[in-house]
């Protein structure tokens, strides 16, 4: 069974609302599980303003304390502001005025919106999959706008991070990637190493990383960060065994454990509950009792009872969830399952 306090489920500290499976790139690595091919996931009717304030109350109720915004796009909503102001308000009455995340594509992006997410503390995290490649990962003309927000956002003291997705087809062009963001205003970056998963199930031959090149992208990212005097961080666990030289990073964070259902969890554009955004699988519903229905599921991931086999006798095995779960799990190898393109080396 879940955790439960006096019949209210103990949830993870943050959320992720995603707001509407509605977005305007077509990226090939993105994870939404409704893009997925063939994809059977229950899309629901887009909940109203008035039942995302509900949540809202709810999830302090629950004990959230910090909330990150996505789609989708999160920017087709016409009640973002609305929403972000609600989120404020109900955390100021009761002091908890954490930074609200805004994960944006930037492409509807305005300096109103800018002053807005700065009134507003909003740390802002835009998508860069690439300049040279923007177009051919995004179905997007140019990553100059992108650009251009980062800039703008400096200039009035926005924290913005740069969202950058590492592919097979822009690995050639991290170094300059990173360097264009940080040039350009980013506060810091967050790499993501491409996992297979919604839209990019199809293309996942062409976008996935070699575990030698998982290596050269932390390699190139502490060499950029190092010569900016700034700061990154991993936001895909990888094995800790693949890494080279994992004690040498100094500016990037590496991520060994998953955070899915321990450290945060996802609520759909419907209402509908996952324990991570790159999970396709329900686990509850925000309008039936109790939230959390499939304890079995989520509780694999908040007791981290889906190791592989293979990690037995690892050294690394109480600070390492060898890579994504959900990605064996989507591939058809089990929770327990193996990377298939990761060449592990137990330690």
């Amino acid at each position: 069974m879940i955790a439960m306090k006096n019949s209210i489920p103990i949830l993870p500290k943050s959320v992720a609302l995603e707001l509407t499976y509605k977005c305007n790139h077509h990226c090939l690595f993105c994870s939404c599980p409704w893009y997925a091919p063939n994809s059977s996931y229950p899309l629901g009717k887009e909940l109203s303003t008035t039942q995302r304030k509900w949540i809202i109350e709810k999830l302090y109720d629950y004990g959230v304390k910090t909330f990150s915004l996505s789609g989708g796009e999160a920017l087709l909503r016409d009640d973002l502001h609305e929403i972000i102001g609600h989120i404020r308000m109900i955390g100021n009455q009761r002091k908890m005025n954490y930074p609200i995340i805004l994960i944006s594509n930037g492409k509807l992006m305005n300096e109103e919106q800018l002053k807005f997410f700065k009134e507003m503390n909003v740390h802002l995290s835009m998508s860069l999959p690439g300049y040279q490649s923007f177009e051919e990962h995004t179905g997007v003309a140019n990553a100059d706008y992108v650009l251009e927000y980062f800039s703008k956002a400096k200039e009035i003291g926005l924290e913005c991070t740069a969202n950058i997705t590492v592919t097979k087809k822009n690995y050639y062009e991290l170094f300059e990637t990173i360097s264009l963001a940080l040039i350009n205003g980013a506060t810091e970056i967050l790499l993501n190493r491409f996992l297979p998963g919604g839209r990019g199930l199809k293309y996942m031959n062409e976008l996935c990383l070699s575990t030698e090149q998982i290596n050269g992208m932390l390699d190139t990212a502490e060499e950029v960060l190092t010569l900016a005097n700034r700061y990154g961080n991993v936001g895909t666990e990888i094995p800790k065994c693949i890494i080279a030289s994992a004690n040498s990073y100094k500016r990037i964070h590496v991520g060994y454990l998953c955070a899915a259902a321990k450290g945060f969890f996802v609520i759909d554009p419907a209402g509908q509950i996952r324990t991570c955004n790159h999970s396709p699988h329900i686990v509850g519903n925000v309008f039936e009792e109790p939230w959390i229905k499939d304890t079995d599921y989520w509780n694999k991931f908040a007791f981290r009872s889906y190791q592989p086999t293979a990690c037995n006798g690892c050294s690394s095995a109480k600070n390492c969830d060898c890579g994504c779960r959900e990605v064996t799990n989507i591939l058809g190898l089990g929770i327990n399952g193996i990377e298939p393109n990761l060449t592990l080396k137990k330690q």
